[in-house]
């Protein structure tokens, strides 16, 4: 009788890791990461106000990610060097697209003088970046590489646009 009183409670609580690890393969705490290549200027900032990622591949599949907002100086994260920038536990599966909202204070700094930066629709839809990506249980990262060299263009006018080149590393 009682190796029948030991076995049952090494049974529930094989019952219960069981039913956790199995919850625990439903989510992915899923990490954003910013990064640049160098650029020629002292300073390039965005302003990125939410970061978003679709799980579907209709509209109806978009996550708000918990989004630390902020004035990012793309320079900064160069040489192998990144920040987190949004974190959310979201249901594993595949990511299909990632966007950033940005907000109205992008700028360059060039020989001492700021300049800002302009987004065609950036602000209004965000910047996208399509891709494919199976997340993996429990913990994945994206880490972006916001290409100031390819995304920057100046203008004949000495205006200078933001068309966000965004990779996936």
């Amino acid at each position: 009788m009682k190796p029948l009183r030991l076995l049952l409670p090494v049974a529930v609580v094989t019952a219960l890791v069981i039913a956790c690890n199995k919850d625990n393969d439903t989510t992915t705490d899923l990490r954003i990461r910013l990064t640049d290549n160098p650029y020629n200027a002292t300073e390039v900032n965005v302003d990125i106000q939410q970061v978003r990622v679709n799980l579907q591949d209709d509209s109806s599949g978009w996550v708000n990610l918990e989004t630390r907002k902020g004035i990012y100086n793309l320079l900064d994260f160069q040489n192998g060097i990144d920040t987190l920038i949004a974190q959310s536990t979201v249901p594993t599966g595949r990511v299909k697209e990632v966007r950033f909202v940005l907000g109205s204070q992008n700028s360059i700094k060039i020989d001492n003088k700021v300049y800002p930066l302009t987004i065609p629709s950036g602000s209004e839809s965000g910047l996208k970046i399509k891709l494919n990506k199976q997340l993996n249980a429990h913990v994945d990262s994206l880490v972006i590489d916001f290409d100031a060299a390819l995304s920057i263009l100046q203008e004949g006018t000495g205006d200078y646009k933001l068309k966000p080149v965004l990779k996936i590393k």
